[in-house]
């Protein structure tokens, strides 16, 4: 994997990367329980962008890390994502037919599987952290396990997702609603960020910039999907267009209009790229990442 590949190559290969390293690490369907196995891929390999496993690789090999190390941390976060939409998706929560063009999980089985595909999802995410094949120091491994639970857990996405719950019918200021989303959105990605930074070696002070990068493109990865539920189209977007509206929860241009939720993911996308600003070459595909975070059509 090179750095100095073009954004659309680099991607590819994560993309390939992480997906053979998902369909060695979940167990076969063979296995019982076969129809739960079943389920659980069909939940990971449902066309997703894998935005989460590419920041893992462009972080970790910006830090100077091997793709080898960065396997298991990719696929981590992408279980721990994948589990996280079939449980927004269920009926007590978003209540949506739809993920990626696809029936929802829930609807392509049945929600007690659904429950339990995301149960088995986030264990496996934390054993893959642990199972020695990132061949990291025992405490670089205890690091990651912990910087990933409180990513996901009441400080992180599970967090954001009981404010976004909290909020529906609300108006919020501005403030609140970034608070909601650096939780909801924001702290898988930044996780995914430092979990990269952390298998590939990064220094102290890389971390924190990393850090600061990701907090920036997290946001505005969630201001661009606040937008394209305003412009875009049930079948560009692969899930219900409007649902956010509809279920009249608050959002970027509806507290800023659609220009201003626009400049604001304008201001974000520079402030991710000032983050980078000691970082060489070696950091493009993370500048790439950003830009496309904000200009993306679904």
């Amino acid at each position: 994997m090179q750095t100095d590949a073009s954004f659309a190559d680099f991607s590819a290969l994560c993309l390939s990367r992480v997906d053979k390293a998902l369909d060695q690490q979940l167990p076969d369907t063979a296995i019982e329980p076969s129809r739960l196995h079943e389920a659980m891929r069909y939940a990971t390999f449902n066309g997703g962008k894998r935005v989460r496993p590419i920041l893992v690789y462009a972080s970790g090999l910006a830090c100077g890390g091997r793709p080898e190390q960065l396997d298991m941390a990719a696929c981590a976060v992408e279980l721990i994502h994948s589990y996280s939409l079939v449980h927004d998706d269920l009926p007590a929560m978003d209540d949506d037919d739809l993920r990626r063009g696809k029936p929802t999980c829930h609807r392509a089985y049945d929600e007690a599987t659904a429950i339990l595909v995301g149960d088995a999802l986030q264990s496996l995410a934390f054993r893959l952290l642990t199972n020695g094949q990132q061949q990291l120091p025992a405490e670089t491994s205890l690091r990651m396990v912990r910087l990933l639970a409180t990513a996901s857990g009441s400080r992180g996405m599970a967090g954001g997702q009981a404010m976004d719950i909290d909020a529906v019918n609300r108006e919020l200021s501005l403030p609140e609603l970034e608070i909601m989303h650096i939780h909801k959105t924001g702290a898988l990605i930044r996780a995914s960020v430092q979990l990269g930074a952390l298998a590939g070696g990064g220094s102290e002070k890389q971390q924190q910039q990393l850090g600061h990068y990701a907090k920036a493109v997290g946001l505005a990865f969630q201001v661009q999907d606040d937008i394209l539920d305003v412009i875009s189209d049930t079948d560009t977007l692969g899930k219900t267009q409007g649902k956010d509206a509809a279920a009249n929860k608050p959002t970027y241009p509806k507290l800023l209009g659609l220009d201003g939720a626009r400049e604001k993911a304008r201001e974000l996308l520079d402030e991710a790229l000032a983050a980078l600003a000691d970082f060489g070459p070696e950091a493009d595909q993370l500048r790439h990442l950003a830009r496309y975070v904000v200009q993306r059509a679904h």
